[in-house]
């Protein structure tokens, strides 16, 4: 699979229409190719594709390369045909083409040129669906029928940068409870006043242990709902807060020190999305920096908080590009992503 054969590949993903949990028939495109053009064999799990480069030897470590198919819903503001994959000099155009088709392709064509050596580890490609809503039917999926992973590299748009830290996610609703009453008399219990309180608090609580590349755990009140009618004191007041978590903290940590400090009923949405991290003296690190790359901890979310496995994060591409209007990859970038992934894996020892 040389370059002109993925910047086309990259084209015809992007002319098929994936959001996410619809991604059905970019699976099916995929895999067609994958079996039919390339000659791999290939396995399905549900909108997962999973291909090895020299088999299996349990007797070796196992790396995993993955990237995802799924994109978000396109923006209004677009200018371009979001299925269109419009190319304009250097630059392909297209909803996915950043984030992260351009990692999907670049991952394609350095494990289908890896596959022809030899290496002291399983190589595993992983395709995976639903990351930008984190589903269950997505890498979570994968990874259940795959051996156990020793380390995973995720293609995401980072500039070839390699993020060895990530933040991990947890989302809280809230309520706070009052009691109703008529808003001309002094009667009632604002619950309104009091998730104020609480989220006042939010807004200003620091919490002690700060991460060395990720900084501090970010907590943010993003939606709030209370009250029916203008003269009705609200008895109940509804609030989400979005905390982004570090390694120095589980979620179940955050969660007891919020219910210390917070007077209304905490229910977290999800504890399965952890902040995941690598040493930098790793092998794989060590390659990167060898070739004179930057590292950088991450504060975007990716496939990574589901991998119980160390992994790092790095592809082609901006990830200020993900999710905007006339999203777009330059070819260039592909290029160099593909020449890349085969100088930091071919001959890594694990």
């Amino acid at each position: 699979m040389n370059n002109s054969q993925a910047i086309q590949l990259l084209k015809q993903l992007i002319a098929i229409p994936s959001l996410s949990r619809e991604e059905l028939a970019k699976a099916d495109f995929l895999q067609h190719y994958m079996q039919h053009t390339l000659g791999w064999k290939v396995e399905r799990v549900g909108n997962n594709l999973i291909a090895y480069a020299f088999g299996y030897d349990q007797t070796k470590p196992t790396l995993l390369l993955n990237s995802h198919i799924d994109t978000v819903k396109p923006r209004d503001s677009w200018t371009k045909d979001p299925f269109a994959a419009q190319q304009d000099g250097d630059c392909i155009y297209g909803l996915g083409a950043n984030d992260a088709h351009a990692s999907v392709v670049s991952l394609m064509a350095a494990f289908d040129e890896l596959r022809q050596t030899n290496q002291g580890y399983n190589l595993i490609l992983g395709i995976s669906c639903e990351e930008e809503v984190s589903g269950k039917n997505g890498v979570e999926l994968l990874l259940q029928h795959l051996p156990k992973i020793d380390l995973a590299v995720v293609g995401e748009p980072t500039g070839l940068e390699m993020a060895i830290a990530e933040k991990g996610l947890m989302v809280v609703d809230c309520v706070a409870h009052g009691k109703a009453g008529h808003a001309a008399r002094n009667e009632g219990v604002n619950a309104l006043y009091k998730a104020l309180d609480d989220i006042n608090w939010c807004r200003n609580y620091q919490f002690e242990k700060v991460s060395p590349m990720l900084g501090e755990v970010k907590m943010t009140v993003t939606m709030i709902e209370a009250g029916s009618l203008h003269n009705v004191i609200p008895d109940q007041c509804k609030f989400t807060a979005d905390i982004r978590l570090t390694e120095c903290y589980t979620h179940q940590e955050v969660l007891d020190i919020m219910k210390q400090h917070m007077g209304a009923s905490l229910a977290p949405r999800s504890m399965r999305l952890t902040a995941s991290g690598i040493p930098t003296s790793h092998p794989i690190v060590q390659r990167h920096l060898s070739m004179k790359r930057g590292v950088f901890g991450s504060s975007t979310m990716s496939d990574q908080a589901l991998m119980p496995f160390l992994s790092v994060k790095v592809g082609p591409g901006d990830s200020a590009r993900s999710h905007s209007a006339d999203e777009y990859i330059m070819t260039h970038e592909v290029e160099d992503a593909i020449a890349y992934y085969v100088q930091l894996l071919d001959g890594l020892h694990l």
